[in-house]
């Protein structure tokens, strides 16, 4: 009777793990889902420093260093006055997929 019961409860165990294996493991040419955050998030650091570059009051754009996690952007570097620390920060939120910007640019004179 104990061998009746054992062979249904070792074949519900070994279901419930293969289908627990299915979801960890991505199949061939499959993406985990961090690999797919990855990815989103070098797009979205793609796309701010696009929208930085294509703006023309930025000037001091080299010194700009972008990067994305989860729709927070942040910029750090520095840039020659305040006016291009609030302009790069509002060209980054104006970006599509940005939720929020974390401004840590920091503000320098030029060099005479």
């Amino acid at each position: 009777m104990k061998a009746i019961l054992i062979v249904p409860l070792i074949f519900f165990v070994h279901a419930a793990l293969a289908q627990q294996a299915e979801k960890q493991a991505p199949g061939p040419g499959e993406a985990t889902s961090e690999t797919k955050q990855d990815v989103s998030n070098a797009g979205l650091t793609g796309k701010v420093k696009t929208a930085l570059a294509a703006d023309v009051g930025l000037g001091t754009i080299m010194a700009i260093d972008v990067d994305s996690d989860n729709g927070v952007v942040t910029l750090k570097g520095h840039v020659d006055s305040a006016e291009a620390k609030s302009r790069a920060e509002a060209v980054a939120k104006e970006v599509d997929g940005v939720s929020s910007v974390k401004n840590q640019l920091e503000v320098r004179k030029p060099k005479s």
